[in-house]
């Protein structure tokens, strides 16, 4: 028995397997009601039901396309106005004031505004999202333009480059780890306004189904949400990933790893 615990206790599982077996046992002898959070095994089980009836897969790909929307619209944004920004004094001058005040806004604090703008259909859902993620790509985008070695732009141009076989070959290469990193954060923050875009009178999606849950107290509802809501964080970590992997294989310390 040793021989199997042994690994066991040196693994990063050890403490998430740890709560879970303390939450089933809680569950079990009744230290934690049902009706305030649902056992795992009844979590599981309701996740295998919505996966077989096709309700958790429907509504995931509602949730799909309006965060991969929002994020699509967020990140072109960003990456067009830290070029504006980065690769001019009068770019810079015009837009990275307006960039400032609008990383002071509380993006939550604009759902009332989007609502009476935009009303309560798809639009004000995919606005948010896409208001979120603008900031952090543009953000790192633009320090990462402003970054790149100055000797490497005068030798550059010593060998005949113009303004736009510079800025592909030796700008937006040296700025991309910058961009990466500001998409990383962009992802991240696109699984939060989601969660958020979609408590606005969602009628599918994730949101929609938690809202119903939570009428009908159905924690284990609202927890297999929840885990999926995590699942997309980390898999658009992974995806960026590995994106970092194979577009930045000429950094050393990539190499290596």
């Amino acid at each position: 028995m040793d021989w199997i615990l042994r690994p066991l206790r040196r693994s990063r599982w050890l403490s998430p397997l740890l709560l879970l077996g303390l939450w089933e046992l809680g569950s079990r002898t009744g230290l934690i009601p049902e009706h305030t959070l649902a056992a795992p095994s009844a979590v599981l089980s309701t996740l295998l039901d919505m996966v077989r009836s096709g309700e958790l897969p429907a509504n995931l790909a509602v949730s799909f396309v309006r965060v991969g929307l929002g994020l699509a619209i967020g990140v072109s944004l960003g990456v067009a106005l830290a070029f504006v920004a980065g690769l001019s004094r009068q770019g810079e001058v015009l837009v990275d004031p307006v960039m400032q005040i609008k990383r002071t806004i509380p993006v939550v604090a604009l759902a009332p505004l989007f609502i009476v703008w935009f009303g309560i259909g798809e639009t004000p859902k995919i606005a948010l999202i896409a208001f979120a993620t603008v900031f952090p790509v543009y953000l790192n985008l633009y320090q990462g333009i402003r970054g790149v070695d100055v000797r490497l732009i005068d030798a550059a141009r010593s060998f005949g480059l113009g303004r736009g076989a510079l800025i592909a070959n030796v700008i937006l290469p040296g700025a991309l780890p910058s961009l990466l990193t500001g998409l990383r954060y962009s992802l991240t923050i696109s699984i939060v306004m989601l969660v958020i875009a979609e408590q606005i009178n969602a009628t599918a999606g994730l949101g929609y189904l938690v809202n119903n849950a939570r009428d009908y107290m159905r924690t284990d509802i609202i927890v297999v949400c929840l885990m999926v809501y995590a699942l997309l964080g980390l898999a658009a970590d992974l995806l960026v990933r590995r994106i970092e992997h194979h577009a930045l294989a000429w950094r050393p310390s990539l190499v290596e790893a």
